[in-house]
């Protein structure tokens, strides 16, 4: 999915997040609501209050619950406009109901928050502070004009003006802060889908050209026998014609064409990766796999054994899944992109654990976004600290987010730090500090053997059509 892709993705999602019944059922609520704490206030502390233009305010919110849900079909999900339009009618709403008892006297001005919350969780960055605004307009306004809240002895109910300051200093602090926290976390949480969105297609374009491979594999096999037999009998009647005839060169092309299918076919399917053999392979073999769309693009790219590794002379077997060589070959595709010269892949294992080192000569990751290295689109890193390297790279974090989160599917741990060119390299490694990506599995986790005790292996699917 491509940066493009995503912000349409972003954009979409975020402007159909809400269904129009949810935004009713609120109002239905909030509607109950005041309408009690109207009966309370009368009926049981004898509160003198405009009952005719507060039943009006309130009857207002019920009309347009009922024509709303007359004008819109059940399910219907509110666009921007919409949205923004019933959340700043509710405001205002309440702000007129609060007017009529008693300003910000009244305890139920903390209700003010609510739609600038609500609005702070799916609407753009402009809507939301037009709801911030517009909230701190009326708590500015219900601070100085109100009617005041009278009991039954005439009584005015109000608060000290330095309470009554401190409430408007509270409300206009949670206005800000309540819409600002509410967007960062719905954001992060709307990145996170979109990103996982990234990484369940990528695993499954890696598990399709999986399939892939295993499909030719099977055809290779299938088509052999009826190639070689194509192949026989035209050399057979090759001796019927004489060469220059038309029959001989028609069967000489044929001929010919078998053997490029054959070819074809073998070129395709070399890997067979259904194989049930094949399924599972030398760690070296799984990380060169891995690195071969990258070992021809003018980087050196070495792959190295551990002198700390235990017994280096048999590699530990594991898995050839999806999930890990798509993960490895982005984490690798990343150090070439922004290496000077070389890229250096140190393996190491020991009894229970298997440990990769991937590093480069590059100039390491950037300080503005260490922190923030494996989380999805990291936005912040400044343009000329990756635009000489790569160009039109615009720097999301994405494709290191889909490495950690594959990886760590299958079980693996990821490090990220600087100076790994010097660290693997050794002193021989060209200059520069480097980026360096730890990737820690514990072996029960990838090892083939240890996780079938070595018993024979089962016997090939065949495919279906």
């Amino acid at each position: 999915m491509s940066v493009s892709d995503l912000d349409v993705f972003h954009d979409r999602a975020r402007s159909n997040w809400v269904r129009h019944q949810t935004l009713v059922t609120l109002r239905w609520f909030a509607i109950a609501g005041q309408i009690a704490a109207i009966l309370v206030g009368v009926y049981a502390f004898h509160l003198q209050l405009e009952i005719g233009l507060a039943t009006a305010t309130i009857g207002a919110s019920i009309l347009a619950n009922l024509f709303s849900t007359v004008l819109y079909p059940t399910g219907k999900r509110l666009s921007e406009r919409e949205a923004t339009l019933i959340l700043m009618f509710d405001l205002l709403q309440l702000g007129l109901l609060l007017y009529l008892t008693g300003g910000l006297n009244n305890p139920f001005a903390l209700l003010l928050l609510a739609p600038v919350t609500i609005a702070a969780t799916f609407l753009h960055f402009q809507g939301t502070a037009l709801m911030g605004a517009m909230a701190i307009l009326l708590i500015t306004a219900l601070s100085r004009n109100y009617l005041p809240l009278r009991t039954e002895a005439e009584t005015i109910l109000q608060l000290p003006p330095l309470f009554l300051f401190g409430t408007w200093v509270s409300l206009v602090t949670g206005v800000v802060f309540l819409g600002i926290y509410a967007r960062q976390v719905t954001g992060e949480m709307h990145d996170m889908s979109a990103a996982l969105l990234a990484t369940q297609n990528a695993l499954a374009r890696e598990q399709k050209l999986t399939d892939l491979g295993g499909v030719v594999a099977a055809a290779a096999h299938e088509l052999g026998t009826p190639l070689a037999t194509i192949k026989l009998i035209s050399g057979e009647l090759l001796f019927d014609f004489p060469p220059g005839t038309d029959a001989h060169d028609d069967l000489t092309t044929i001929r010919a064409e078998a053997d490029r299918c054959r070819d074809i076919l073998r070129s395709m399917g070399r890997a067979g990766k259904d194989d049930t053999l094949l399924r599972r392979a030398p760690l070296e073999t799984v990380v060169r796999e891995a690195a071969e769309p990258h070992a021809n693009r003018g980087k050196v790219l070495k792959v190295l054994i551990s002198p700390e590794a235990f017994n280096p002379g048999q590699q530990p077997v594991i898995e050839r899944r999806p999930e890990i060589i798509h993960g490895l070959r982005n984490l690798i595709q990343n150090a070439v992109d922004f290496s000077a010269t070389a890229v250096y892949i140190e393996m190491e294992w020991t009894g229970d654990r298997i440990t990769l080192r991937i590093a480069d000569d590059g100039q390491g990751f950037p300080p503005s976004v260490f922190g923030r290295i494996g989380s999805p689109f990291v936005r912040r890193r400044r343009a000329d600290e990756v635009q000489p390297l790569r160009p039109g790279y615009e720097g999301m974090g994405l494709g290191l987010f889909i490495a950690k989160t594959l990886l760590e599917r299958s079980g693996a741990r990821l490090g990220f730090s600087n100076g790994g060119a010097r660290i693997i390299g050794g002193p021989d490694a060209p200059l520069g500090s480097g980026a360096i990506v730890v990737v820690d599995w514990p072996r029960s986790a990838v090892d083939a053997v240890m996780q079938d005790g070595g018993a024979p292996l089962a016997e090939n699917k065949r495919f279906e059509a």
